[in-house]
């Protein structure tokens, strides 16, 4: 080999150390970063013929599981979605477990049908007819408190849907810039911190959407969302939009609604949405909600209605109206939204005696109540007629001896008629409020456990992404002193080979 050559070859060999000194200390200034995996320099030895002439170092390269990657992604897009179902559910269930009344909606029913008992002991005792007036309204409040916090929880999700909308939008576009710059070689800060960028920004998009990234040569990234929907990358425009609302008790979405969808270049691609906060907040505001609303609605009307069918008209709507009818479809019914706005029949407040005589009379008839006429002025004051009706068959499970109340509707629920119930209706009001608040306990217990369930898998899978492709500090630092030695012989090399050239200068002066 001539000294040239040898020259030549101690060069490129510092070059290469220094180049690779430089990774090394990069990656362990971004060990505890976020999303940042190891770089490695590709080198090869560079030759002409049988002429060795140094080494060539290439660009930064990074060591990634794709198919761990991916998983990492669906585990964030499941946790989030948890987290916000769980969040969303945790309001609702606070709603039954009130300081200062009765716990729970299935509490307040019991303790209304207690003051009826003890009032059924003694008719004309003012203090009885008052205490069960003011189980009355602790029932009333309970549900008022219970439809207002599902109506809250539904535009919380409306509102989700419309935040997370501009977030997958702001991410969309931040993706596409970077596919831009990878594809085009505008590299400036390297490929492999590019990609980074790219990948961190697409962990962020999997928490709003559930999407699978396919990655394809020459930077090219292809995105798609459950459904295999493509999802086009544009940096320069929005690709969804979605209109603002406000939730009412009869909103939904779908023909005939009034809730917008999410649109994708002028096609509705709401249904095709699903995982993560996105998809989860669309299912919470369409489906899950407005059947919890469904069911709270029921229970206030059933509650009103099979006391107002023996005779005792004791709640109304707010305006003082009577209550809806049991029977009958729910969608398109007065019962939509009653449990908001359930109250005690002001004329029954004034006049608590109402609860022993009654405030209207029954016709009876087949299939429902038999005949009641009520106690009228100046009547006996023991007396019990409508408050065995009222203990008999209003908090029971028939109208009349043999006779079945109309049975709670499980089925044709939700604003549009098309939701159902996962259970089958008992048949007393009370049983029905129980198993409907032990059903929403029941759907946020299962949240917090799919959200524990999710996010301990996704920290497994980060400790996995970690060990394999992040940042080890004391392999780093084991190579930094293999570099170093490798940096001192080839400082070696160039002193020897200029203390040859010294030589050889020297013989020849």
């Amino acid at each position: 080999m001539s000294l040239d050559l040898a020259l030549n070859a101690a060069r490129t060999g510092l070059a290469a150390t220094q180049r690779n000194l430089a990774q090394a200390s990069q990656n362990l200034a971004n060990a505890a970063t976020p999303g940042y995996t190891r770089k490695t320099l590709v080198q090869e030895s560079a030759g002409f013929g049988d002429m060795p002439l140094g080494v060539r170092t290439g660009e930064a390269q990074r060591s990634v599981d794709a198919a761990l990657v991916a998983r990492l992604d669906a585990s964030r897009s499941s946790a989030a979605a948890a987290e916000l179902r769980e969040r969303l559910l945790g309001g609702i269930e606070q709603t039954q477990s009130v300081t200062g009344g009765a716990d729970a909606l299935p509490d307040a029913i019991a303790a209304l049908r207690d003051g009826f008992i003890a009032l059924r002991a003694s008719p004309d005792d003012a203090g009885l007819q008052r205490g069960a007036i003011d189980a009355a309204q602790d029932a009333a409040r309970n549900l008022n408190r219970l439809g207002g916090a599902i109506g809250e929880a539904r535009q919380s999700a409306q509102d989700a849907i419309e935040q997370e909308v501009a977030q997958v939008n702001a991410t969309l576009r931040e993706i596409a810039a970077l596919t831009v710059k990878l594809k085009t070689g505008m590299e400036g800060t390297g490929a492999a911190a590019l990609e980074d960028q790219r990948d961190a920004a697409v962990a962020r998009l999997s928490e709003s959407i559930e999407v699978r990234a396919v990655r394809q040569p020459g930077g090219e990234l292809l995105l798609l969302a459950r459904g295999a929907a493509l999802l086009p990358l544009d940096p320069e425009r929005e690709l969804l939009t979605i209109g603002t609302a406000s939730v009412a008790p009869g909103s939904f979405y779908g023909p005939g609604g009034t809730l917008p969808g999410v649109m994708m270049q002028g096609l509705d691609i709401t249904a095709r949405l699903g995982g993560g906060r996105l998809g989860e907040a669309i299912q919470m505001r369409d489906s899950l909600l407005p059947r919890l609303q469904a069911e709270a609605d029921l229970a206030a009307t059933h509650l009103a209605a099979r006391l107002e069918g023996q005779g005792l008209l004791l709640f109304t709507d707010t305006g003082g109206t009577a209550p809806p009818a049991a029977t009958g479809p729910y969608a398109g019914s007065a019962q939509i939204g009653f449990a908001g706005r359930i109250t005690v029949n002001t004329t029954v407040d004034a006049d608590p005696r109402l609860l022993r005589d009654g405030t209207h009379a029954v016709a009876g008839g087949p299939g429902g109540p038999t005949a009641f006429t009520p106690n009228p002025p100046g009547g006996p004051a023991g007396f019990t007629a409508l408050l065995d009706r009222v203990l008999g068959f209003s908090f029971g499970a028939e109208a009349a001896a043999g006779v079945p109340w109309p049975g709670i509707p499980v089925s044709g629920l939700g604003p549009d008629g098309t939701l159902a119930s996962p259970f089958l209706a008992p048949p007393t009001v009370a049983s029905y409020a129980a198993r409907v608040v032990s059903g929403q306990a029941a759907d946020r217990a299962a949240a917090t456990a799919a959200k524990t369930d999710a996010s301990d898998l996704r920290t497994a899978l980060e400790g996995r992404f970690a060990q394999q492709s992040g940042v080890d500090v004391d392999a780093e630092l084991a190579g930094m002193v293999a570099l170093q030695n490798a940096y001192a012989a080839n400082a070696r090399v160039l002193g020897t080979v200029q203390a040859m050239w010294d030589q050889l200068l020297a013989s020849v002066r």
